[in-house]
């Protein structure tokens, strides 16, 4: 079983029946994590950082779970300066094609690129089920304010990477993937490209600042049937997966 936690923004914590996988976070109003780990002592804990925009990274991570077992899987462009005691944590960076095997929990990850900061992250479990979390990677344009130009090579770059992620993930049990209003007519055209190239199990919408319409909607614009589509908008929002 697999029980996926919401923390907020783009933050989510994924708990497995071997680790706990924290990714971006950066507030937890409902303190969901902290329940976790209250919950999970025995669990190790795996902190991803997909980037360094302080929407997507908070320094207090190195203070959490502090009774767990810890690593932290940051992205390149995260400061290490700002890192407190970093000689006595299990720290681990990643650019876009690195691969990390035998991390606690039996756990691989392989960072992809993005289309803004940092990297995107697939998880693979022990038993072979595999999470993605985007970070910042989306197709960015705003169809309502940009030209064709802009639009043409936000789309280009976007696919490029897309393409990438498809040629080694067919599916993902997990998808966890930017669905943000503000982009206009064109908020869900990312991550509708996104599911109509690479198989997705369940699929979670992020980074929808609090305007949640749209994001909760998404589940029609995907053409897979078998696709679940969760919208988890308020902070400590839980569900559990299986199958």
């Amino acid at each position: 079983m697999i029980q996926v936690t919401y923390l907020d923004h783009s933050g989510f914590a994924v708990t497995t029946d071997k680790a706990i996988l924290v990714f971006d976070y950066y507030k937890d109003p409902a303190h969901a994590l902290h329940k976790i780990l209250d919950s999970n002592r025995e669990l190790p804990v795996l902190f991803f950082v997909s980037h360094h925009h302080s929407d997507h990274y908070a320094p207090q991570i190195y203070d959490l779970a502090q009774d767990h077992k810890r690593v932290y899987v940051l992205s390149n462009d995260v400061d290490g300066d700002r890192i407190p005691s970093k000689d006595k944590m299990q720290i681990a960076n990643m650019s876009a094609g690195d691969v990390i095997d035998n991390l606690p929990g039996d756990v691989r990850v392989k960072a992809f690129g993005s289309t803004d900061a940092g990297v995107s992250f697939a998880v693979t479990l022990a038993d072979g089920k595999t999470i993605f979390h985007a970070g910042d990677l989306n197709d960015w344009h705003w169809k309502d304010e940009s030209t064709q130009a802009e639009i043409d090579k936000a789309e280009r770059h976007f696919t490029t990477i897309l393409n990438r992620i498809a040629e080694e993930e067919r599916e993902f049990y997990v998808a966890m993937f930017p669905v943000d209003e503000r982009q206009g007519s064109d908020f869900s055209r990312g991550a509708t490209l996104f599911t109509d190239k690479i198989k997705v199990r369940n699929f979670f919408p992020m980074h929808f600042g609090g305007d949640f319409k749209g994001a909760c909607d998404f589940g029609a614009y995907i053409k897979d049937k078998d696709t679940r589509c969760f919208c988890l908008k308020s902070p400590g929002h839980t569900v559990e997966l299986d199958g």
